[in-house]
Formats: C-alpha cells, sequence, structure tokens
C-alpha cells in the first residue's frame, strides 16, 4: 500500500565521527564548513524516523549520531570548546552536547546541526507551522537556530530561545515566534525554505550542558 508523503520521514546520513559516538570541536574545527551538514530529507521511504500525521519525530538515538555535527567558534577562531554525545539518561535516548563556551577572540557559541529538506513534501513544507523539542539541562538558556534559502550571509540565521531544566520537557516553538538576527525580512522563517536547524548555546561564558531526545515538525 502506498503511504502518503506526510506520513513519511527519512534522515540520509552525510557527516563523520569519532569512535564511541563522540564528536569534539578539537576534531571538526578545521574544514566542517567545507565538509557540509547531515540531510534530513523529511518525507522519503526510509523508516529512519516515526512520523504521524500530528507530527514529524525525529528521534536523537544512536543510529542518528552520524547525521548530525557538532560546531564551535573555533571555525573563525574563537576558543569554545565541547562535544556531542549520544547517549541514554533516565532509560531515554538522546544526543548530549556539553562544553565550555567563551566569548573570547569574538568567539561565543557551540552546537549541533543538522540540514532539513522538505521538497518531498507534497506542500514542500509551506503548511508546517513550527517544531517541538524535548530535552533537559542546566538551567541554562538555550536557542534553536535555523537557516533558510533566504539566509545568505554566515552571521544570518532565525533563533528562538528555550531554557532547560534537570527534568525532560517538551518546548513548542512556532515558526512565527523565531526572530532574524539581522532583523531583515523575512523576518521569519518559512519552513518549504529551511536548509538547516541547529541547537546552540550562545552569546555568553557558562558551561554548556543540553540533552536533547527528539526534535518534530508540525
Amino acid at each position: 500500500m502506498e503511504q502518503d508523503p506526510r506520513n513519511t520521514a527519512s534522515i540520509s546520513p552525510r557527516s563523520s565521527k569519532s569512535a564511541g559516538g563522540r564528536f569534539t570541536g578539537r576534531r571538526f574545527a578545521g574544514g566542517l564548513v567545507a565538509a557540509g551538514l547531515a540531510l534530513l530529507t523529511v518525507g522519503g521511504a526510509a523508516p529512519a524516523a516515526q512520523a504521524n500525521d500530528d507530527a514529524m519525530i525525529f528521534p536523537m538515538t544512536a543510529d542518528s549520531a552520524r547525521y548530525w555535527r557538532f560546531l564551535s567558534d573555533r571555525v573563525m577562531g574563537g576558543v569554545s570548546d565541547g562535544n556531542l554525545e549520544f547517549v541514554t539518561i533516565d532509560g531515554r535516548a538522546a544526543a548530549r552536547m556539553t562544553g565550555d563556551v567563551s566569548t573570547r577572540n569574538n568567539g561565543g557559541f557551540i552546537q549541533f546541526r543538522a540540514g532539513v529538506d522538505f521538497s518531498a513534501l507534497a506542500d514542500n513544507g509551506s503548511a508546517l507551522r513550527g517544531m517541538r523539542i524535548r530535552a533537559r539541562g542546566n538551567n541554562e538558556t538555550y536557542y534553536i537556530h535555523l537557516r533558510t534559502r533566504d539566509t545568505n550571509r554566515p552571521w544570518h540565521y532565525y533563533s528562538a530561545a528555550f531554557t532547560v531544566d534537570e527534568s525532560w520537557q517538551h518546548f513548542t516553538l512556532p515558526f512565527a515566534g523565531f526572530a532574524h538576527s539581522a532583523g531583515l525580512t523575512p523576518q521569519t522563517p518559512s519552513a518549504d525554505r529551511l536548509v538547516s536547524i541547529g541547537i546552540v548555546a550562545y552569546g555568553r561564558d557558562h558551561a554548556a550542558d543540553i540533552a536533547v531526545a527528539d526534535i518534530s515538525f508540525f
């Protein structure tokens, strides 16, 4: 029986990792941008992600480790450092990013990121209204950074913040609540133009520790 394209989701790998599923800032500091990002292809046929009528869910299991890349400000001369591991916390699979964010040398971020493509959906994803993330961490504020075909400069992105505590929580982030980093138009992102998503510790000196169990779109 043919599947409804809105009810299928797949992920196509395009990344590398160090032994044990850990990604480190030092390993990827040079050449990450040239290497490209992983691609989450929403609407494909491979059963790499769970989906239903209400959301397309990408769980952060060990199998999904190769679809995400760790990136720090060291690619631009900063000194922030960290790593990304795919672990189990309280019986739940999760991607956990830890590290130290420093604003020295005009830096100030660590993140893990993947590319996104909604072109396999009948409407190219234009009907999607936002995303949800299930996360926990160290009582700090973190950010989702979205890049689209409209963010042509490396420092341009759409951003939304959320604050974690030590318990698992669902954060619902409508696309209308994202703001352009430079205040340019379009002022909010559209899913049919989305090209990447990043979970980011950013903007201030602090210790980062965030675990993400899954990301979904609705």
